[in-house]
């Protein structure tokens, strides 16, 4: 898997066709989504039958595109508002959809900021 960027990731809610490339996705970037597709931020796209997914993000002198194909199944794409063009999610959230997981995971741990106590 590649680095992830500092930023946060965002799911696109409406399915996308995914013949498009870094060009046509960073438009969508800034008019669907109306985020700045230079900044460290990774924006994740789908298709519509969701066996598909494209992230695009700003790596600092150019853009880096990430593509998965399922070969069988289909990525567990949560319900976004009708209001909302994108979902906001965590990194880790972002690894249970490529493994097929639900993003709205019940059981998994809490993120704990540890301190060493001297």
């Amino acid at each position: 898997m590649f680095a992830l960027p500092g930023g946060p990731i965002y799911l696109a809610r409406a399915p996308v066709d995914l013949r498009k490339s870094i060009d046509g996705l960073s438009v969508l970037v800034s008019q669907v989504l109306q985020q700045d597709p230079f900044s460290r931020q990774l924006f994740i796209f789908i298709n519509r039958r969701r066996d598909k997914l494209k992230a695009l993000s700003w790596d600092q002198n150019g853009f880096v595109l990430y593509y998965k194909r399922l070969e069988r199944g289909r990525f567990p794409w949560p319900a976004i508002d009708a209001g909302q063009s994108a979902l906001v999610i965590e990194a880790r959230q972002l690894q249970w959809l490529l493994s097929g997981l639900s993003i709205e995971q019940r059981q998994a741990l809490p993120v704990v900021s540890a301190q060493v106590v001297a």
